[in-house]
């Protein structure tokens, strides 16, 4: 028996895949950072951050070490344990949901089979991390800034969870393997999702965009809103995480699309190969499209975004759920939304 076959061995191999994961992570958030900045930059015709490093690459990394090497000011009347318990809990949590994200054929480190279960468990718990920051500040405006935050993000996590019901009926399974299997219908992209579940694409990344803060919904730290909304008391390291973690939700929404909705690791193309390779172009052109929507998109009322989301997005998500366990049920179109007979 090898020792990867031992009890010990095996709890090796988990930690050293666990720091894989968390590894291509926190990498691919240096990058995030700066290709946030560059788009931005480019669509204001400026050039962006272009000084430290070749073409700025090593910014994201400077950045990091200013917010890490500085003093860590906490309010007089904090309460000190929660203060600094809530940025851990939200990078934490965040990091978390990418235990059950294959990023390949077998390539993820725990194949379960409630994995959309998993990761909606891990991210519904994100706000807690939103709301003990606001209130463990012991300051009005971030604690309006936590409950700003709080009533979006459970708003809109309703409607993301309709949408992906709808996914899973046709599919028959929540585990994430058997969801892009389901789409490997030798058609190339015109098998994917994204086709039979076309309007419920865009209400996704909307939703994504307001679940994970992101402009033209990011209204709990906006300026002219709240002064920065739960994180205006916080710097120095705390402040990183809590930043560190909605860049990472933000990476995690990107690959949810790539994976529920344009095959993950498959081909577009038949008779290309599949690979990871793929899945890293779907979702670094998500994040393109969220940078994008930054830039050139205006900022909401609250009032405004908190109508979309329970008098547009919510009835929509619930009617498309009624529709397609209709169409899966009765196999309109053959397999066009009823994959589960496919095998997945």
């Amino acid at each position: 028996m090898g020792f990867f076959e031992t009890t010990l061995g095996m709890g090796v191999l988990m930690a050293l895949q666990s720091l894989l994961i968390v590894g291509f992570v926190m990498i691919s958030l240096l990058f995030l950072v700066y290709g946030d900045r560059k788009i931005w930059a480019a669509v204001q015709m400026r050039r962006g951050p272009n000084v430290v490093g070749p073409w700025g690459l090593l910014q994201t990394v400077a950045d990091a070490l200013k917010f890490i090497l500085k003093e860590i000011v906490v309010p007089a009347g904090a309460d000190r344990p929660v203060y600094f318990l809530a940025p851990m809990l939200s990078f934490v949590l965040a990091v978390l949901a990418w235990a059950v994200i294959p990023f390949n054929d077998g390539w993820v480190l725990a194949n379960v089979n409630v994995a959309i279960l998993f990761v909606f468990a891990a991210s519904s718990l994100e706000v807690y991390g939103v709301i003990m920051g606001g209130w463990a500040s012991n300051s009005k405006y971030p604690f309006l800034g936590a409950l700003r935050s709080a009533a979006q993000m459970i708003s809109y996590e309703v409607s993301l969870g309709l949408i992906i019901i709808g996914i899973i009926i046709s599919t028959g399974s929540m585990n994430f393997g058997n969801i892009v299997a389901a789409q490997d219908t030798g058609y190339g992209m015109l098998g994917w999702y994204w086709l039979p579940h076309l309007p419920m694409v865009v209400l996704f990344f909307i939703s994504a965009l307001a679940e994970t803060n992101r402009p033209p919904f990011d209204l709990p730290e906006a300026e002219s809103e709240l002064v920065a909304g739960f994180m205006v008391e916080y710097s120095s390291t705390p402040y990183l995480l809590f930043m560190a973690g909605e860049y990472i939700a933000i990476w995690l929404m990107c690959a949810l699309l790539s994976i529920l909705f344009f095959g993950g690791w498959l081909s577009p193309i038949p008779g290309v190969a599949d690979g990871f390779g793929w899945l890293l172009i779907k979702m670094v052109f998500w994040f393109f499209m969220f940078a994008m929507v930054k830039a050139i998109v205006p900022r909401y009322r609250y009032d405004q975004l908190m109508r979309i989301g329970w008098k547009v997005f919510l009835p929509m998500s619930l009617g498309w759920v009624v529709i397609i366990a209709f169409l899966a049920k009765f196999e309109i179109l053959g397999s066009f939304w009823a994959r589960y007979t496919m095998g997945g």
